[in-house]
C-alpha cells in the first residue's frame, strides 16, 4: 500500500509540472529521479560523464514532454526510465557512427610523373610475367583476378578439383612473385 501511495505521489507532481509547470514539483521529481538514472545508466555500462549527461537529458525530457506521460499506461519510474534506457541507446549510436572522411575539394593534384612511370612499368612487366605463365596456370589466374571468381567458381566452371585449382594458382602466383621480384 505504500509503494501505491508513493507512485500515486510521483504521477501526481508530474502532473503538477505537466498541468501548471510547477518547479517545485520538477525539483522533488528530479531530486529523486536523477540520481537514480545516473546510477542505472552507469550500471549500464556509460561513464559517469556520458551518465551525468545523459540524465540531465531525461530530467530535461520530463519537463518538456510531461504533457505525454499518461498514469493508466505506465508509472513515473516506468517511463523515466524508458525515457533513460533510449537516450543511453541513441548515446550509444552516436559515439559508434565513423566520422565521415574528408573529402577533398577541387581537382585531383596531378600524380607524381615517376610514380606514373613506374606503375605502367609494373604493368608492363605483369603483363609479360603473366604470358611466360603456363596456359592452364594463366587461364586460372584470369579467372579468380579479372573474372574475380572464387575458387570453388572456377571449380564449378572448369569441373576441376578444387585442391588442383588452388595448387595451380598458389604455383602461379609464386612464379609472379619471383619474376616481378
Amino acid at each position: 500500500m505504500q509503494t501505491d501511495q508513493v507512485e500515486t505521489d510521483w504521477a501526481a507532481l508530474v502532473l503538477r509540472v505537466r498541468d501548471h509547470q510547477d518547479k517545485a514539483a520538477f525539483a522533488a521529481l528530479f531530486r529523486h529521479f536523477a540520481p537514480r538514472v545516473k546510477a542505472f545508466l552507469m550500471k549500464s555500462g556509460a561513464d559517469a560523464t556520458t551518465a551525468e549527461e545523459c540524465a540531465q537529458d531525461v530530467m530535461a525530457t520530463l519537463w518538456q514532454k510531461a504533457h505525454l506521460f499518461d498514469p493508466s499506461r505506465a508509472s513515473v519510474a516506468t517511463w523515466v526510465f524508458t525515457i533513460a534506457r533510449n537516450r543511453r541507446i541513441d548515446a550509444l549510436r552516436k559515439a559508434r557512427r565513423p566520422e565521415p572522411e574528408e573529402l577533398p575539394w577541387g581537382p585531383e593534384p596531378e600524380p607524381d610523373q615517376a610514380e606514373v612511370l613506374e606503375a605502367q612499368q609494373d604493368t608492363e612487366r605483369l603483363g609479360t610475367a603473366l604470358a611466360q605463365l603456363p596456359e592452364k596456370q594463366r587461364a586460372l589466374i584470369e579467372r579468380a583476378f579479372y573474372g574475380d571468381l572464387s575458387h570453388s567458381e572456377i571449380a564449378a566452371e572448369t569441373g576441376l578439383p578444387l585442391g588442383t585449382i588452388k595448387s595451380r594458382i598458389r604455383l602461379a602466383l609464386e612464379r609472379l612473385r619471383q619474376q616481378m621480384s
